[in-house]
């Protein structure tokens, strides 16, 4: 593929929680609200970009034989810088994900694309698998987060990270009487997470089978 390819595919085709099912333990997890998914999200993006461009850099001089410790090194240094400024500057979005980020560096994405992509290809194509990684678990969480929060409360409720007091969205798109309560448990997040893996699933073989048809005309 090339690199526009590349980082199309993240997106949709193989979006790393719907497509290859991976980080799917924080993505249940974290997604009973849009807030924490776009922190979350973020997170994910900064650590996937960075490491992915340090791996790349440094690719030709590591051993094979320790390779995937250096990686986890590498990623839990990252993990850290992110989560002490999270704590920094973003308070309530750190109390709000609590232990889920320093379990980035368990994420199976991260270290999957250290492994699969960025120890065989350049810095530049390593940085845009990242960025589409990224954004693919990014909207894969906010569209988990915002059909679980919407559903269990009726309101869609966003606030600054960085000054929880201050509200940037809050409307109620479902009458109280009407919520279901169950979205905001375990068992919603995985009811959630079957429904959009499942449509994402039908979308890729509709695709296939189109791009199959069109092969055929053209021979």
């Amino acid at each position: 593929m090339n690199r526009f390819e590349n980082f199309k595919a993240g997106l949709i085709k193989d979006n790393p929680v719907f497509g290859l099912y991976l980080g799917i333990c924080s993505t249940l997890a974290i997604t009973t609200t849009v807030n924490n998914a776009i922190g979350m999200g973020a997170a994910v993006i900064m650590v996937l970009v960075l490491s992915n461009m340090i791996i790349s850099a440094i690719r030709k001089i590591v051993p094979d034989d320790i390779r995937i410790p250096v990686f986890i090194v590498i990623i839990a240094t990252l993990v850290k810088i992110i989560q002490m400024l999270i704590e920094a500057y973003a308070p309530a979005l750190n109390t709000s994900l609590g232990v889920f980020i320093p379990l980035i560096v368990v994420n199976c994405i991260i270290l999957g694309r250290a492994e699969a992509f960025a120890s065989k290809h350049g810095v530049l194509d390593s940085a845009l698998d990242g960025i589409g990684m990224g954004l693919g678990y990014t909207v894969a969480v906010i569209a988990m987060s915002f059909i679980r929060e919407v559903l269990s409360t009726g309101i869609l409720n966003i606030v600054n990270p960085f000054n929880d007091a201050q509200v940037w969205l809050n409307v109620t798109l479902i009458p109280a009487d009407y919520t279901i309560p169950l979205f905001n448990s375990p068992v919603g997040a995985f009811i959630t997470f079957a429904l959009l893996a499942a449509a994402l699933s039908a979308y890729k073989t509709h695709a296939d089978k189109k791009a199959e048809a069109k092969a055929k005309e053209v021979k």
